[in-house]
């Protein structure tokens, strides 16, 4: 083990029964001797090519008088025999999951109808309202569904066939929170669903649409996906911006949208686009739209996002100078008429989304927001950014959540305004919503503030947005927050501890309910506090970030003094990396400022919490340091985060062997989540300090400064080991699909070297450089 387990103290007690709850590193030691390591990926196999279904059945647990139990045998599982794709799919998934996650064998029949189903016994019956007359009656849209469950029958009817498909999901979520073929006896409920589309990005990466990946995906309630990110659907040049993305192969592409019909997922591509309003340039256009839906049908939307479909010249939130975006807003709206003009002429149904993300959405943007929403031609849908502009204060300092982040529920202000000009013009709303992951810890699968995220679903539910896009490159995978998430997307959902008592007792054993639940409502509240949003170093890159003394030795080729721009060289396209640290790209790489003009975490500070960019703090900025709340607010994170943290691990250790792997990942997981708010503390701690310490004068500043610098970097090598071994256990970590792995754990080794040296060499150099 590593220098970290030097440290531990003997267990009080094996791990049933704890008689306390158990510190961080004693968690460790058990966690760590029971978990195998996983190689980078591993987990990306498993869930690309490993099997849907898996054991799920306790068979500790028993039905209740009021429950029906599907006996092993003898039950007939009964389809209609002209049911399309999407129905037969579902139903030989769920004769799968009987057998392979509740060792119950059904027979599946197809029949040429279905009459007489409501007199048939021991039979589980699957169809769409047209199929079963008298059925459905109550049904108002499509992925709606009727479950109705006796003591001998169990009855499935959708709207549609993907009502029925969700339906029968549904009672594969009943079971796997029962761990048992366990189910209501008297059940007749409808449940409608509240969005017309609930899409999802990629978490594997560029086009790894397995079928087995596209199964899960419909299990979590999905029926959209948006695929060939950056990239023409059918393979044409996109625009300059984006010259170094992959290139689409059409033939791919029409292959994921067939497939993914068949399991009723939408596949929904951007569009992209320079446009000039030149005749020539408007032809171009509309024959690029044309083409696409003619080289590959079946495609139900376009996304027409500000990063690759604009006017003029593409820009940055914020970055258009003296532009009048309002005129830049007219052109763009223009543009995307004409697509849906050709859209429409082929389709009717087809779907344009336009996504202005990247007009500034600071609070005081409302009026521009609003005006966008406006322009838009009828026939398109306003596709909105939910949180991101959303005012904050920290210590009397007005700032803006700068890029999705769940620490607040939203919606922004520039949203809400967008949603009302939307409403009065008698459009549909879209958003970008994240629902179980955001940047706000982008390097983590999930996010298990369950609470936080329900409060943001109830806000969408209350803004009547209609269809969810739910993540970007840190996409989807399954875990128990999307399961949570899947209950709510429709009517007639359980009370909220009333389903998480269930979650936690199959993840964490029976007697953990109510110490789980509350280590959830810690996170949860704990998660507000969080000052640092968006894609930063902080909460995605701060475990594998060094802290740096003096400037390091450069890693790969450096151009300082070639004709060529060292600063542009990095942020440009074509390289993103530091050549001192280049193991993620250069933005999430902080680095201090080593001619000691400006105070590098000062601002850091100022900028991941949009604080710098609102005029009324500039007076205050200039006497006033926000690093100091700044880190005080993620340090009373990390706090309560531990707080939580103490019940989660006790609740791990009691849990019964069988489930202990699940439980301990649980643990581990939120354990690296405080570790990456402690480094970020440290990381701007440390560099704060080095700062002062090349301007302080006195003998006894400059060592209080040293001796404090030295206590940082000793914890951050001890929390580094431990972010090592977790990572090393768990392949999720660390990974999102737009990089790969941010931090891997060879990251994080060549930090421990950094941190050695720089604690045992280089500081002890310094000190007998300056008498100290």
């Amino acid at each position: 083990m590593r220098r970290i387990f030097a440290f531990f103290l003997p267990l009080l007690a094996q791990a049933p029964g704890v008689a306390q709850a158990p510190t961080a590193r004693e968690f460790a030691r058990v966690a760590f001797d029971s978990l195998p390591i996983e190689q980078p990926y591993e987990y990306h196999q498993k869930l690309k090519n490993g099997p849907v279904h898996e054991f799920r059945r306790d068979i500790s647990r028993q039905a209740s008088p009021q429950e029906l139990t599907i006996p092993d045998q003898g039950w007939v599982l009964m389809v209609q025999g002209d049911s399309g794709p999407v129905l037969r799919h579902a139903v030989e998934d769920f004769q799968n999951y009987l057998k392979v996650s509740m060792k119950v064998d059904v027979s599946l029949k197809q029949e040429p109808l279905l009459q007489g189903w409501n007199r048939w016994k021991q039979r589980i019956v699957v169809a769409t309202r047209q199929q079963l007359g008298g059925c459905g009656k109550d049904l108002k849209a499509a992925k709606d569904y009727q479950l109705m469950i006796s003591s001998d029958r169990i009855v499935v009817c959708g709207y549609d066939e993907r009502g029925a498909a969700y339906g029968l999901y549904n009672l594969e979520a009943r079971m796997n929170l029962r761990e048992g073929p366990y189910l209501p006896n008297d059940l007749e409920v409808n449940r409608h669903s509240l969005y017309q589309t609930r899409m999802v990005l990629n978490w594997l990466g560029w086009m790894e649409w397995s079928d087995n990946y596209l199964a899960h995906l419909a299990h979590d309630g999905f029926d959209a996906i948006y695929a060939s990110v950056y990239a023409n659907p059918n393979g044409a040049e996109g625009t300059a911006h984006y010259v170094l993305a992959r290139k689409q192969d059409p033939a791919a592409m029409r292959d994921l949208v067939r497939r993914a019909g068949g399991f009723g997922i939408k596949v929904y591509t951007p569009l992209l686009y320079r446009y000039t309003g030149d005749p020539e340039n408007q032809q171009g256009l509309r024959k690029l739209v044309r083409d696409i839906l003619t080289e590959i049908p079946g495609i139900r939307g376009f996304i027409l996002l500000t990063e690759g479909f604009f006017y003029d010249r593409w820009f940055g939130a914020g970055g258009h100078g003296k532009q009048d975006l309002r005129e830049w807003a007219r052109h763009w709206s223009q543009a995307a008429g004409m697509v849906a003009e050709e859209c429409h002429r082929i389709d009717p149904e087809f779907e344009i989304l336009p996504w202005e993300y990247n007009i500034d959405f600071r609070p005081q943007q409302v009026d521009l927001k609003r005006y966008f929403i406006s322009q838009l031609p009828q026939g398109t849908v306003p596709f909105l950014t939910w949180e991101n502009g959303k005012g904050i204060e920290i210590d009397g300092f007005k700032g803006y959540i700068r890029d999705y982040s769940i620490s607040v529920v939203g919606p922004s202000e520039v949203t809400q305004a967008q949603i009302s000009e939307a409403r009065n013009r008698g459009m549909r709303v879209y958003t970008k919503a994240d629902t179980f992951a955001s940047w706000q810890f982008g390097t983590t699968p999930y996010i298990p503030t369950p609470y936080q995220w329900y409060r943001r679903y109830k806000a969408l539910e209350e803004y009547r947005v209609e269809g969810t896009h739910e993540s970007w490159s840190y996409g989807y995978k399954p875990n128990f927050i999307l399961e949570m998430r899947a209950w709510y997307c429709w009517t007639e959902a359980p009370p909220l501890d009333e389903l998480l008592r269930q979650i936690a007792r199959r993840i964490f054993g029976a007697g953990s309910e109510e110490p789980v639940l509350e280590a959830w409502r810690i996170f949860s509240d704990a998660i507000q506090l969080l000052p640092d949003t968006g894609p930063s170093m902080g909460t995605n890159f701060a475990l594998g970030n060094p802290l740096f003394f003096s400037k390091p030795e450069p890693r790969t080729m450096t151009i300082e003094h070639s004709w060529w721009d060292q600063e542009k060289w990095k942020s440009h396209l074509a390289s993103r990396i530091n050549p001192y640290w280049p193991y993620t790209r250069n933005s999430f790489t902080f680095m201090p400022d080593f001619t000691n003009q400006v105070n590098a975490a000062e601002q850091y500070a100022r900028q991941v919490s949009g604080i710098a960019r609102i005029a009324e703090n500039s007076e205050k900025l200039k006497t006033t340091s926000v690093l100091e709340s700044f880190n005080q607010a993620l340090r009373a994170t990390a706090d309560r985060f531990e707080a939580g943290l103490r019940s989660y691990r006790k609740a791990a250790l009691e849990t019964p062997a069988a489930k202990r792997a699940q439980a301990f990942k649980e643990v581990l997981l939120v354990e690296q989540m405080q570790r990456m708010l402690r480094s970020n503390s440290a990381i701007l701690e440390f560099e704060d300090l080095r700062f002062k310490l090349v301007r302080a004068t006195g003998r006894e500043e400059q060592q209080r400064l040293l001796n404090r610098m030295e206590a940082v970097l000793a914890e951050e090598l001890d929390r580094t080991e431990a972010a090592l071994e977790t990572s090393l256990h768990d392949s999720r970590l660390g990974y999102e699909m737009e990089m790969d792995y941010v931090y891997a754990p060879h990251v994080l080794r060549a930090k421990l070297e950094v941190l050695r040296r720089t604690l045992e060499k280089e500081m002890p150099s310094y000190r007998r450089e300056k008498g100290l």
